[in-house]
């Protein structure tokens, strides 16, 4: 029997092969003074069958539904998991885990969701991190996109279209009630004083209300941008997962909505699908055009007002610069902050734009960022999150 994919291979095999690494794991555990019995590890091993053993978050969460019983054990099963699975020993090495450490996008962080926040013992984190050790001929972070092979880029992109991208956020002026704030409840506290005649009897406090601000990308996928255009999309995706207020623009000559096409659950189901929705990939670039048109249709349709815009583009522009003048301008107006996302700017602090496109643009750019490798982009997501 043949199957169709490598991936549905690599499942199949574990009643043959993996049975007894996840036992073994399971007795790590019984070492460490947890208490697992032979049914937790039946079902710990049932459901790894189901899922995809190369992908060590549903062998993490596999194992936290089955084998962990008590909150007070989270600690202990994410240190041994990360000495059972990450951690390299000293002598041969097991061809299970290299597998599974090779299948899961090997050199970048395993972040696990700290669902249990304030465990004793533990620091009250958003996330428990597991360091994931790499070899030299494995992923780097802080390698830049046009120096990777093949290979290499296709971890990348796995690895990018599973980045946590948070949603910006905005202050409204509604209220909401809350245990300790600056402001006062002033008319709920006058409401309980009428009950108890006057007398105070506890303060109440209020704070104002959060909503997702929206989020707009605006990619340029001319040729220029040939060597990056993949990526920032696979970071596009990422970000229209994470919120439904994000809405994804391409651009060469003309500008292109692709949202709808990003709207799929397999990161290579959507990707194929943008680049068929967008007739002029690798042609020439027209940003002041593409800028325009958008504006024009922020205006129609409330889009991009009140926005967070981010523009990905080398700023290698064809077209007139009166027009892109014009048209930043009109955008600068309409969105809440313009942030500009050009990979050549690489690692430098200070940014000093050479191309036409940057300098007739800079006067209307809030912010300036670099999207040339993977630690880039991971640090505009964690930006996004806090311009709101």
């Amino acid at each position: 029997m043949t199957f169709s994919t490598p991936r549905r291979a690599f499942r199949m095999c574990l009643p043959s092969e993996f049975d007894a690494l996840l036992v073994d794991f399971a007795d790590a555990l019984r070492e460490a003074g947890m208490a697992v019995g032979t049914d937790d590890v039946l079902t710990f091993s049932a459901g790894v069958s189901c899922l995809d053993i190369s992908d060590l978050m549903d062998v993490y969460w596999a194992g936290r539904a089955a084998l962990v019983r008590r909150r007070e054990s989270v600690p202990t099963y994410n240190l041994v998991f990360q000495q059972f699975f990450l951690d390299r020993q000293p002598g041969p090495e097991d061809a299970r885990k290299t597998m599974m450490r090779a299948s899961s996008a090997a050199g970048a962080t395993l972040q696990i969701p700290n669902t249990e926040p304030g465990l004793p013992g533990q620091a009250s984190q958003d996330e428990i991190k597991l360091g994931y050790v790499a070899s030299t001929s494995e992923v780097y972070r802080n390698k830049a996109f046009t120096e990777c092979s093949d290979t290499e880029l296709r971890m990348l992109r796995r690895m990018i279209s599973q980045m946590r991208v948070e949603p910006p956020k905005r202050r409204t002026y509604r209220t909401t009630r809350a245990r300790r704030s600056s402001m006062l409840d002033l008319r709920r506290m006058s409401r309980e004083m009428m009950r108890t005649f006057g007398e105070p009897r506890d303060l109440s406090f209020m704070q104002r209300k959060h909503k997702l601000r929206s989020l707009v990308l605006i990619l340029d996928v001319s040729g220029s941008m040939a060597d990056y255009s993949r990526n920032l999309l696979q970071f596009a995706y990422s970000a229209r997962r994470a919120n439904a207020k994000v809405d994804v623009f391409c651009f060469g000559t003309r500008l292109t909505r692709i949202t709808k096409s990003l709207d799929r659950r397999d990161a290579d189901d959507a990707m194929r699908l943008a680049g068929e929705s967008v007739m002029d990939w690798d042609g020439g670039t027209r940003i002041g055009e593409a800028i325009r048109s958008f504006t024009r249709q922020a205006r129609r349709a409330r889009l991009g007002r009140g926005a967070i815009v981010v523009i990905c583009s080398d700023g290698l522009d064809r077209g007139e610069p009166a027009v892109l003048a014009e048209a930043m301008q009109g955008l600068s107006r309409v969105a809440h902050r313009v942030i500009w996302v050009n990979p050549h700017k690489g690692d430098a602090l200070e940014f000093v734009p050479t191309s036409l496109g940057m300098i007739v643009a800079d006067p209307y750019i809030d912010e300036v960022h670099s999207g040339h490798n993977l630690d880039t982009l991971q640090r505009l997501a964690t930006r996004l999150a806090k311009v709101g």
